[in-house]
This record gives C-alpha cells, sequence and structure tokens, in this order.
C-alpha cells in the first residue's frame, strides 16, 4: 500500500517549511529515505525536520561522521540523520546499527534509495527533483509506504493548517 504526493517547492526556504510540516506528522520509529542529486535540498529539507522535532541542533550534512543523533529538547523523538552516500551498501548501513535506535526516533537516511528500505515495511520515501540550474524550484514527491501512511496527504494538508 502506498500513496504519493507531489508539490512544488520555490525556494529553500520552502523546503525547510516542507520539513516542518513533515516533522508534525513523525513520530518515533519513522523512517524518512531522501533522495536527489547534489544540491538538491535534502539537508535543507532536514534541517526543516529537526526544527519542527524540536531536536538539538545544528543540522549539517553528516557526510563525513556518516550519522548523527540529535535528542530531543522536549518530549519528542530524537532524530538520527544519516548519510548514505559513502556506504558501499545495505551490509555497511546495517553496520551502523540503525534498527536498535529505529524504534525510539525518526530517522533520516539521506542517499537512502536502494538501501533503506529494509530498515522498515513503512516509511516515507522523498524525492527531491531540481528545476532549472537557474532557479531554487524543486519538486518533491512523497510517498507514504505501509499502513502507516495510508492517509498522507489528508495528514500533510492539516500539518499545514496547523
Amino acid at each position: 500500500m502506498s500513496t504519493t504526493i507531489t508539490l512544488p517547492v520555490p525556494t529553500a526556504a520552502d523546503m525547510g517549511e516542507l520539513g516542518r510540516r513533515l516533522a508534525a506528522v513523525l513520530r518515533a520509529g519513522d523512517l524518512v529515505v531522501l533522495s536527489g542529486g547534489l544540491g538538491a535540498g535534502k539537508t535543507t529539507l532536514t534541517q526543516g525536520l529537526g526544527a519542527g522535532l524540536r531536536v538539538r541542533g545544528p543540522i549539517t550534512s553528516p557526510t563525513f561522521v556518516i550519522a548523527r543523533v540529535h535528542p530531543a529538547l522536549g518530549d519528542g523523538p530524537a532524530l538520527v540523520h544519516v548519510d548514505a552516500y559513502r556506504l558501499g551498501g545495505f551490509a555497511e548501513l546495517d553496520d551502523l546499527d540503525l534498527d536498535t535506535s529505529l524504534a525510539e526516533s525518526v530517522t533520516v537516511v539521506e542517499w537512502g534509495e536502494g538501501l533503506a528500505e529494509e530498515l522498515s515495511e513503512d516509511r516515507l520515501e522523498v524525492v527531491i527533483f531540481r528545476g532549472d540550474a537557474d532557479t531554487e524550484e524543486r519538486t518533491v514527491k512523497v510517498t507514504g509506504i505501509g499502513a502507516r501512511w495510508a492517509g498522507l496527504a489528508e495528514v500533510l494538508d492539516r500539518s499545514s493548517k496547523s
């Protein structure tokens, strides 16, 4: 079961706002798999997620450290931010033992397409497409996989009004 919505994202600020909207519907145990080319906005989206989840920051790309844990500043879940760009396959991702923290955190895996799907049957897959090189405009395709995300469009619509 999957639900897909496609959203125009005109600016980097809008990408951060989309992250905050998504954060409003995320809970401990959720997996978000981010895909898109270099400079597409994966980290900007994750910064918005971190702001919405109210975690300790700053949120920066974990390219060289592979994974960072951002503890919650309040009662919400921590954010585990992974950059799978340098990983050679699922075995190396599995070596990070993400499944041990998955249940109590929101886990975001940049460059996770084709690797991180095995971590959870229920997940959000977010693909960011860059537009023209002369513009900040992006198109973001959000696909909710599994029963957890059956009402994704309605949930995102509600979060934009709160």
